[in-house]
C-alpha cells in the first residue's frame, strides 16, 4: 500500500515538466520585460536633452508596444528550451504571428513619431503659415502612405504564416498577369485616388488650412486623407470631395502662393456723391483698425451704370478671415457716412413727367 510520501513523490514527478516550463518561458518573458525597461531607460536619458519633443513623441506612441514586443519575443525564443511544452510548433506560430502584429504596430507609430517631429517646430496658428501648411500637406500625406504599406505587408507576412494562404499566394503568382489584370479593373479609382494623393503631396495645389471656393462654397481645407479632402465650410458644414476632384476640376485657392489677401466692398451710390470725401472717411476708418495690415486702401468709380454710379472700395488684411471682418466693417461705416452726412448720395431713381405746361396746371 502506497505511503503518503509515495504519492507526493508521484505527483511531484508528475508536475515537475509543467513547472520547469513554466519557468522556462516566464525566464523568457521576465528577460523581454527587463529589455523592454532598459530601451525605455536609454531612450528617455537620451532623448531627454537632447530633443524633449522627439521624447515625449516616442514615450507616448513607441513606449508600451515596446513594453509588450519584448517579453513576447522573450517566450518565442524561450520555446524552444521547454522540451515538455505540448504543441511547441503551434505556440510559436502564434507567438509569431503576435510578434509581426507587433513590429508592424511599431513601424506604424514610428512613422507617427517622425510626422510629429519634423513638423513640431512648424506653427499652423500664426498668420504667415504657407510653410507650415506645405510641409505639414507633405508630411501627413506621407505618413498615411507608409502607414497603408506597413499594415499591407504586416498582413500579408501573417498570412503567410498559414499553409492555406501560401499556396493561394504561389498560385496567385503563377497567373500574375490574369490577376494583375483583374485587379486593376477592380482598383483603377482607388489607385487613380492613390496616385493624385502623390501628386497633391508633391505639386500641392491645396494644403492644410487653405482657403478654397470649390461648388460655390467658401472655406478651408481641414483634412487631406488618400481618397478624400475635407472643407470646412464657413457656417461649419462639411464638403467631402474625393482627392482627384482638385486635380481635374478648377477651383479658387485664395492662399495658394500667401495668406494676405485683398477685400473688396462695392457701394452703389447717386453720381452726385463726393468721392473724396469717402476716400477721407476710409482712411479714418481704417486708422486704428487692427484687422486691416496697413498695405492697401483706396476708394474708386468702378463702374459707371444708368441710374447708380458703382464704388470699390479695397482693403488688405493678413488672412481671408480677416478681410472678411474688415470688408463687413468698411462696408458698414461707409454706408453710415453716407446716411448721416450726404443722404442724397444714396441710390436714386429719377423721372421726367410730361403732360404739364410751364404753369404747373395740366393741359
Amino acid at each position: 500500500m502506497d505511503t503518503a510520501n509515495d504519492i507526493l513523490a508521484r505527483l511531484w514527478s508528475g508536475s515537475l515538466p509543467w513547472l520547469e516550463t513554466l519557468l522556462i518561458l516566464t525566464g523568457g518573458a521576465l528577460a523581454g520585460l527587463v529589455a523592454s525597461l532598459a530601451v525605455r531607460l536609454v531612450l528617455r536619458f537620451t532623448l531627454r536633452h537632447a530633443a524633449p519633443k522627439l521624447g515625449q513623441s516616442v514615450r507616448q506612441h513607441v513606449a508600451r508596444v515596446i513594453t509588450w514586443l519584448l517579453p513576447v519575443a522573450g517566450v518565442y525564443m524561450a520555446v524552444p528550451l521547454a522540451e515538455h511544452l505540448p504543441a511547441p510548433d503551434a505556440v510559436r506560430k502564434g507567438l509569431l504571428i503576435l510578434i509581426i502584429g507587433l513590429v508592424g504596430l511599431l513601424l506604424v507609430r514610428l512613422v507617427r513619431v517622425m510626422e510629429e517631429y519634423l513638423t513640431s517646430e512648424l506653427e499652423m496658428d500664426v498668420a504667415d503659415n504657407l510653410r507650415a501648411r506645405k510641409f505639414h500637406t507633405q508630411f501627413r500625406i506621407i505618413r498615411r502612405v507608409l502607414t497603408l504599406i506597413i499594415v499591407v505587408l504586416t498582413g500579408a507576412a501573417i498570412l503567410l504564416q498559414f499553409d492555406g494562404f501560401r499556396q493561394f499566394g504561389q498560385g496567385l503568382l503563377a497567373s500574375a498577369g490574369i490577376a494583375s489584370i483583374v485587379l486593376g479593373f477592380a482598383a483603377q479609382r482607388t489607385l487613380g485616388n492613390l496616385i493624385a494623393g502623390f501628386q497633391i503631396a508633391i505639386t500641392q495645389p491645396i494644403r492644410l488650412d487653405d482657403v478654397v471656393v470649390v461648388e460655390g462654397e467658401w472655406g478651408r481645407i481641414e483634412e487631406i486623407t488618400l481618397t478624400y479632402v475635407v472643407v470646412k465650410i464657413w457656417d461649419e458644414r462639411r464638403l467631402i470631395l474625393p482627392i482627384s476632384y482638385f486635380l481635374e476640376k478648377p477651383f479658387t485657392n485664395w492662399t495658394r502662393t500667401t495668406s494676405q489677401i485683398l477685400g473688396t466692398v462695392y457701394l452703389h451710390v447717386d453720381y452726385t456723391v463726393p468721392i473724396d470725401a469717402l476716400r477721407k472717411e476710409l482712411d479714418r476708418l481704417l486708422e486704428d483698425e487692427e484687422d486691416w495690415d496697413g498695405r492697401v486702401k483706396e476708394v474708386i468709380a468702378f463702374e459707371t451704370r444708368p441710374t447708380t454710379l458703382e464704388l470699390r472700395a479695397l482693403v488688405s488684411a493678413r488672412d481671408s478671415g480677416t478681410a472678411w471682418q474688415l470688408r463687413c466693417k468698411v462696408r458698414e461705416g461707409l454706408v453710415s457716412f453716407l446716411q448721416r452726412e450726404y443722404p442724397d448720395a444714396l441710390p436714386r431713381f429719377r423721372g421726367q413727367v410730361s403732360g404739364f405746361p410751364e404753369n404747373g396746371s395740366p393741359d
